[in-house]
């Protein structure tokens, strides 16, 4: 149960921002955050009115049904009335729970995705380019923007590792849950006794950090420039292209050599540590946050063992929320994909709103 009182000073803060924002007296950067904090009341305040009149609208159905002077069809009709009333008003309070949950401040940024070889040699390699092409679909289907930022390959055409940015709208709360070991288990190509064989990849989804998001200070930082080539480089140059940057307070360091621009490697470096000490950071505070929270989802652990796709049997399992899926093909190629992140979502809202409990 909701107490009324944070229903009703919900509802009075939507009424207080509509005459703010049409008063025309405040300025740009506030109107931007009033405005923004507008929309999202808006998308909810139909929905705590309904709440609020519950008790009222109840009461009254009830009294027909106590009426000894109401009519069978009357009684019947509000019968049904109060069953649907009952009904709706369990959803509505169920839908304002998860509205007013703690926001992940993150949710709405656009992410950095690694995705790196693990175990299984060659075969983990070309796992790991399947897994890029996936994202690269559900990309496309999304309308998203994929940009590459590194990439080195395997003899085998695959990938040891590829890091991306995903640029688009709400791309961190859709990827977020892709974090950790993803194992696969086929046949590969090179397998003459048509054995199964078993590897993984791992996949780190980080939002993009901004600036404002956090301060890293030159001093802390180490920057050394060497020649680009050989694994990861697309070429052999001939200049101090590749860079290194270190953020000596946590011992975290980025290489980048893939631009043939010292500067431009600098940028895709310093985009890529500014990601990992934000979410390092996230890490820490949702740690202590969650210390006495037991949850299956989002533990932000990349060594554990998300999900696995069986060619054989046509299937893609998440261990964390038991699911199976036997469109393995389909979502591979991004079809069935929502239908996961769905169920994650929704599995790890559940999560919260036990832990409000």
């Amino acid at each position: 149960m909701i107490p009324l009182k944070t229903i009703e000073e919900l509802i009075e803060k939507h009424s207080s921002l509509e005459k703010d924002l049409s008063s025309g007296e405040i300025d740009k950067k506030l109107f931007a955050e009033k405005s923004k904090e507008y929309s999202d009341i808006n998308e909810i305040i139909d929905i705590a009115k309904e709440y609020i009149t519950f008790e009222d609208d109840k009461k009254e159905l009830e009294k027909i049904l106590e009426d000894q002077t109401s009519d069978n069809e009357l009684k019947k009709m509000a019968e049904t009335e109060l069953t649907d009333l009952s009904s709706q008003h369990e959803i509505n309070e169920k839908k304002l729970k998860l509205f007013l949950l703690p926001k992940d401040e993150a949710d709405k940024k656009n992410a950095i995705i690694e995705i790196r070889a693990g175990t299984g040699g060659l075969e983990a390699s070309l796992f790991a380019s399947d897994l890029f092409k996936m994202y690269e679909k559900v990309s496309h289907k999304k309308k998203w923007t994929l940009e590459l930022i590194s990439i080195s390959r395997s003899d085998a055409g695959g990938l040891k590792e590829v890091i991306a940015s995903i640029k688009g709208r709400n791309i961190y709360s859709t990827l977020k849950y892709e974090s950790g070991v993803h194992r696969v288990q086929r046949v590969p190509d090179t397998e003459t006794q048509g054995r199964v064989h078993t590897s993984a990849a791992t996949v780190a989804v980080l939002p993009e950090a901004e600036e404002v998001d956090l301060k890293i200070n030159d001093s802390d930082l180490r920057i050394d420039v060497f020649r680009a080539g050989g694994p990861g480089g697309q070429s052999v140059n001939t200049t101090d292209s590749a860079v290194r940057i270190t953020h000596i307070p946590t011992g975290l360091s980025v290489s980048q050599q893939d631009e043939k621009s010292q500067h431009k490697n600098k940028a895709k470096g310093m985009k890529i540590l500014r990601a990992r000490l934000y979410e390092l950071e996230r890490s820490r505070i949702d740690q202590e946050r969650s210390k006495d929270r037991k949850t299956k989802i989002g533990t932000g652990d990349r060594s554990e063992r998300i999900r696995t796709y069986n060619f054989p049997q046509g299937r893609v399992t998440d261990h964390r929320i038991n699911l199976t899926i036997h469109k393995l093909e389909e979502f591979l190629e991004g079809v069935a994909f929502d239908e996961m992140i769905e169920s994650l979502t929704l599995q790890a809202q559940e999560e919260s709103l036990s832990n409000l409990k």
